[in-house]
C-alpha cells in the first residue's frame, strides 16, 4: 500500500516524493539497462528516458502500473529494458542528409489505397476492431488498451492471435490460387 501511495503522490506532482523515487529506482533501472544496452551506449541516456517516459503526457506510463500484476520493481525493470531497446533501434536507423536525397525523391504524393476486407467469420469482434485500430487507425498498443478499457498485455495477445488467422487464411488462399 505504501507505494501506491508513493505513487498517486508522484502523479499529483509531489516533488519530494518524486525525488525520492528517483534516488530508490535509479540503481535498478541502470542495472536493467546494463543487462539490456550494447557495449559503448550512455547508460544514463537510458535511466534519463525511462523517467522521461514515466512522467510524460501527465504520467501516462506510471498510470498503467497495476500492483496486483507485478510489484514496481518488476514493472520497472521490464520499462527499462524496453526503453533501452527502443533507443537502440533509433539509433541503428540510417539517417541521410536531406541535402542528399534528390528533390525528386521529396515529393509525396497520396494515392488511396484499397482497404484489406477481411473475411466475415474469421476474426471475432474484437480481433477486427484491434486490428483495424492498429493499422488503420495506427494505435498504439497503449492508447487502445486505454480506449476499450483493458490491459496493454491483452490488447497484444489479442493482436497476435488475429495475425495468425490472417496469415493461415491467406496462405491457405494462395495455396489455393497456385492449384487453379
Amino acid at each position: 500500500m505504501a507505494e501506491a501511495a508513493n505513487l498517486e503522490a508522484l502523479i499529483r506532482g509531489n516533488k519530494a516524493e518524486w525525488d525520492g523515487f528517483v534516488r530508490r529506482y535509479a540503481g535498478l533501472i541502470l542495472s536493467a539497462a546494463r543487462g539490456t544496452a550494447r557495449p559503448g551506449t550512455e547508460l544514463e541516456d537510458i535511466v534519463q528516458e525511462v523517467f522521461t517516459r514515466l512522467c510524460k503526457d501527465d504520467f501516462r506510463l506510471l498510470k498503467t502500473y497495476d500492483a496486483a500484476r507485478a510489484g514496481l520493481s518488476t514493472w520497472l525493470t521490464i520499462v527499462a529494458r524496453s526503453t533501452a531497446r527502443d533507443l537502440q533501434r533509433r539509433r541503428q536507423a540510417p539517417t541521410t542528409s536531406i541535402d542528399l536525397v534528390p528533390e525528386g525523391m521529396l515529393g509525396v504524393t497520396a494515392e488511396p489505397q484499397e482497404k484489406l476486407r477481411l473475411p466475415d467469420v474469421l476474426l471475432s469482434p474484437r480481433q477486427k476492431l484491434i486490428v483495424t485500430m492498429i493499422y488503420e487507425r495506427d494505435m498504439e498498443v497503449t492508447e487502445i488498451a486505454t480506449a476499450l478499457g483493458i490491459d496493454p498485455q491483452t490488447v497484444r495477445s489479442t493482436h497476435h492471435k488475429a495475425m495468425l488467422k490472417l496469415r493461415e487464411h491467406f496462405a491457405n488462399e494462395e495455396k489455393n490460387e497456385k492449384t487453379k
